[in-house]
């Protein structure tokens, strides 16, 4: 496993195509620094004995220990152990931790390819495991390239005007495959060493160019990333965690991109594209479990430091807000354990959590992220966003006034009460709020997403012979209307 050090000194070896700003740049640009701080936490906190077993496990693949962010889950204790994982790393960075796109892309590919082979006899499995295992061994940070550019919201990839609209295949080769295309809203993209491409939607026969999976480096010929970084504004000196740590999303261009034949996963198999697009979707809705009640923690932790600073934590209503972020929290991670727990071993050996239960964690969350800012805003009142310049905190004559009056709790000094506002502007005014709004809502797919899975895979058939039973149509309640998403057997 890797340390911080040497994941950064990979990022700064590769080949410069992040366009940020009209500029074309590299991976030292100080304007993704703060996304990059949020990865290396996976690998240094890997590093030290109080968290091994928790961001380590032992390969499934070479029985070596390696990062939990490269590992298969084999058993529940291993989706339970990432959920865990991530809601720790986030407690730290203050939200997302990133990595997990990588890693639940690596999931979905393990699965999905194993079923193609299945099916067709091809060799997909077996060279996706041996990438697998050369990603293992060298730690490294992958990101998840999933959602397409779309045009045309109303026709399918074949229909579109544009053929670029998603990306697809437009030559096959002895040696591998000619890509092209573009995809958007890749977190992590920017500081990613390695690209995993999958399809984004369900396709049709006509579609099957459009069904094609494959990985690449982030620095790849033919490879250029427009990124948009994300961070609050820099202290002057006020340090804290919070402010070191931001997000990079990206718009990937595939022009003309050849990909080596041992990094292609799935070349026009269209009828596996749905499945992989929602395999990689719920295993994210799963690590959403995680990193959600996360973010509720670190609103909701900041709304009762407010509430201190204001005076008023003994007060009801105040309280009262302060339970609906540990209703949110709890319910969110209750949803991720039961899902680990109901989950499924596959035919490729992976792990894999129960659809049902990660998709109602992950609606929930989503339901409620402006809600949870909201509250955290109705605590603090309108200094979140009135609140004056560090700056001003640092000269005189402004420095006094503002010490003497940013008080309002006496047994807090100038500094604290100054910090706990700063956070507070942090977490409710600044890009990064917004960012992390908007994310609640549209991460792991918009919320539509979230209901045509549930009303696929939800066994409503099963309720109705409930509900048939006790109106007293059906004279008898057997086995038939055991729910399919609560299996006798856990293991």
């Amino acid at each position: 496993m890797r340390s911080s050090s040497e994941y950064i000194e990979n990022l700064r070896r590769m080949r410069p195509n992040l366009y940020i700003g009209g500029e074309k740049v590299g991976r030292d640009d100080p304007r993704i620094k703060p996304g990059i701080n949020a990865v290396s936490l996976s690998f240094d906190l890997a590093q030290k004995p109080e968290w091994d077993g928790l961001l380590t496990a032992i390969s499934s693949l070479t029985g070596k220990k390696v990062n939990r962010f490269t590992h298969l889950p084999q058993h529940p204790f291993d989706l339970m152990q990432k959920q865990k994982m991530i809601r720790l790393l986030c407690h730290r960075t203050g939200g997302c931790i990133q990595r997990c796109m990588g890693m639940d892309a690596i999931i979905g590919l393990s699965i999905v390819t194993k079923e193609i082979d299945e099916k067709y006899a091809t060799s997909y499995h077996s060279r996706f495991m041996e990438y697998l295992k050369w990603y293992q061994e060298n730690d490294l940070a992958g990101t998840c390239a999933q959602t397409d550019m779309k045009g045309d919201r109303m026709k399918r990839p074949a229909e579109q005007v544009d053929p670029d609209a998603y990306v697809h295949v437009v030559e096959v080769r002895d040696d591998g495959i000619v890509v092209k295309g573009a995809k958007h809203c890749i977190t992590m993209a920017a500081y990613a060493e390695e690209l995993l491409v999958i399809p984004t939607r369900a396709l049709t026969e006509a579609d099957k160019d459009y069904a094609v999976a494959f990985a690449l480096p982030a620095d790849w010929e033919g490879v250029h990333l427009i990124t948009h970084p994300v961070s609050v504004r820099p202290r002057r000196k006020l340090e804290c965690p919070y402010a070191s740590y931001g997000v990079s999303d990206s718009m990937i261009v595939f022009d003309n991109v050849f990909v080596p034949k041992e990094r292609v996963f799935m070349c026009r198999e269209w009828e596996f594209a749905r499945r992989l697009a929602l395999l990689f979707a719920d295993s994210h809705r799963h690590s959403y479990s995680g990193c959600k009640p996360a973010v509720s923690d670190v609103l909701g932790g900041a709304a009762a430091l407010v509430a201190e600073a204001n005076n008023i934590a003994k007060v009801s209503h105040v309280r009262e807000k302060l339970s609906e972020f540990a209703s949110a929290a709890e319910l969110a991670y209750a949803a991720g354990v039961a899902s680990a727990i109901y989950g499924e071993k596959t035919s490729s050996g992976t792990f894999f959590p129960n659809t049902i239960y990660a998709n109602v964690g992950r609606r929930l969350t989503g339901e409620n992220i402006f809600h949870e800012f909201n509250l955290l805003v109705e605590v603090a009142g309108g200094i979140a966003v009135t609140l004056p310049y560090e700056d001003d905190f640092n000269v005189e004559p402004t420095k006094a006034w503002l010490e003497k009056y940013i008080i309002r709790n006496p047994s807090l000094s100038a500094e604290d009460s100054h910090r706990i506002w700063r956070l507070v502007e942090n977490l409710t005014a600044s890009s990064m709020a917004c960012w992390y709004e908007i994310a609640g809502v549209h991460g792991g797919g918009s919320p539509v997403m979230e209901t045509i899975a549930l009303n696929q895979e939800y066994d409503y058939a099963a309720r109705q012979r409930i509900a048939r039973y006790l109106a007293g149509i059906d004279k008898e309640l057997d086995q038939s209307g055991q729910l399919k998403e609560e299996p006798n057997s856990l293991f």
